[in-house]
Parts: structure tokens; C-alpha cells; sequence
């Protein structure tokens, strides 16, 4: 089935690597160009080879910098000519329980995580027309707390909201916007977070216990969704928080 990208252009941040660059893969491979955003200059660089330079566009960029909106989105109108959505992704913020987190973690957590994201689809949402679409990359987080990502716990569920708040602000101009909330999946990030455990390999056996489908996610499948969700064939679907996590949110 074709998604119906072939000729679009979107927007990832912080995709320079995990998640967003296996969505920013999902997007080029079915058609679609990107320009993709991260603080470091090597890791754009080398997520742009990757991608294919005809297709993709890089820009070094911090998602709690004010300036970051006006950079993506002149970056994509002269690169591709066209803007057709945006991914927001960022990296995880610090880990630790809430007794343990400093302001300052908190405060720095808030420019990057929240406020950047807000300031992105406040100046980037203008600019899309009827056929656009919005896609936060948030965390399973939102529905149920991860022991250990206090910052996590209190700033997605936010970002949530303003999701659905947004999907009925743009909703009327034909503008879809929604969330992913991955779980378990086999990135950098991950590999981190299991690393803390006094027994890396026994803390991953027991979260794999608690996943229906017994394993970690590749980022290959987190990809998929996030590109279906930008893509046309999404197109009745808005205000959704799609779960990437092999099962393990029980919740409705």
C-alpha cells in the first residue's frame, strides 16, 4: 500500500539519530524528502549520508533555541520548496527520581522538551495547508510512570494534552495532529537507561517480560507508524496517542 508521500517534504527534529532518523528512513524510503535537525554537527552530517542527499537536508539545531522554527522551516521551503509536516523529537531528558532531580535539570528539561516543542508547531503550524500533519514523539510515559524518569513522567503527559488541544485548534484548517508513545525500543537511549541497572542483562529480561510480544522494538517499526501517521493515508486519523510498545500499555 502506498502511504502517499512521494513528493512531500517533512521536518524531524532531534533526528539525527534514533527514533527520528528511523522515521526520517520510514519517510525517504516511501517517498518523501526531509530535512532533519540535532545538536551535533557530525551526527546531521552523517545522518544526511545516510539518508541520501537528494533527499535530505540537515540543520544543526536545538530544539529549545528560539531561533530553531525560522531555521527548519526556511531550510525546508528552499531546499524542497514545499513543507508538508513536522515530526517533533527530542532526547530524552535526564533520568533519576524526583527527590534526585536538580531545578536546573528540570529547567533545562523544560526549554528542550516542552517549550521547544511548543514554540515548533506554534510557528512551523501556519505554515502547512489543508493536508498537513503534526506528530509528537513523546513516551509511554504519558499514560503510566517509568520508575526513574521523574522529568519524563511530568513533562509528556503535557505534551499530550496540547496534542489533543491542538488537534481541535487545527483540525478545522485540514491540519492532523497526534503522538506516538514508544516503549521498549532498541536504541541508544535504551540500551542507557538498562545500562543503570545493577544487572543490565537481568533488568532487560524483566522488561521483556512484561512486553506481550516478548521483546524490545526495532526502530525500523517505530518508523513505520510515525511515517503512516504523517502520511495521507492518515488521513481521517487526528488526536490520536498511538502506543509503539509491543503491548505493554494496558491501559485504555
Amino acid at each position: 500500500m502506498s502511504l502517499g508521500l512521494e513528493g512531500r517534504a517533512y521536518v524531524l527534529t532531534g533526528a539525527s539519530k534514533g527514533l527520528g532518523l528511523a522515521s526520517a528512513e520510514a519517510l525517504v524510503d516511501a517517498g518523501a524528502s526531509v530535512v532533519v535537525t540535532g545538536r551535533d554537527a557530525e551526527a546531521v552530517d552523517a545522518a544526511v549520508a545516510q539518508l541520501g542527499p537528494e533527499r535530505a537536508a540537515g540543520v544543526v539545531a536545538d530544539n529549545a533555541d528560539p531561533g530553531t522554527p525560522a531555521a527548519v522551516l526556511g531550510a525546508v521551503n528552499e531546499r524542497f520548496g514545499r513543507f508538508d509536516g513536522l515530526l517533533v523529537s527530542v532526547g530524552g531528558p535526564p533520568g533519576g527520581r524526583l527527590a534526585d532531580v536538580t531545578d536546573e535539570q528540570w529547567r533545562g528539561a523544560f526549554e528542550s522538551v516542552f517549550l521547544g516543542a511548543v514554540r515548533l508547531v506554534r510557528e512551523l503550524a501556519p505554515a502547512l495547508d489543508d493536508g498537513g500533519a503534526v506528530a509528537f514523539v513523546l513516551s509511554s510515559s504519558v499514560r503510566a510512570p517509568i520508575a526513574g524518569l521523574s522529568i519524563s513522567n511530568g513533562l509528556r503527559p503535557g505534551l499530550a494534552m496540547l496534542t489533543k488541544e491542538l488537534a481541535d485548534e487545527l483540525g478545522p484548517r485540514g491540519v492532523r495532529v497526534n503522538a506516538l508513545l514508544p516503549g521498549r525500543i532498541e536504541t541508544d537511549r535504551v540500551r542507557h537507561l538498562d545500562s543503570l541497572a545493577d544487572d543490565p542483562q537481568a533488568a532487560r529480561v524483566t522488561a521483556e517480560g512484561n512486553i506481550p510480544l516478548r521483546r524490545y522494538g526495532r526502530p525500523e517499526e517505530f518508523g513505520a507508524a510515525a511515517a503512516f501517521l504523517l502520511s495521507p493515508s492518515a488521513s481521517y486519523v487526528s488526536g490520536v496517542m498511538l502506543p509503539v510498545d509491543g503491548g505493554a500499555l494496558r491501559a485504555l
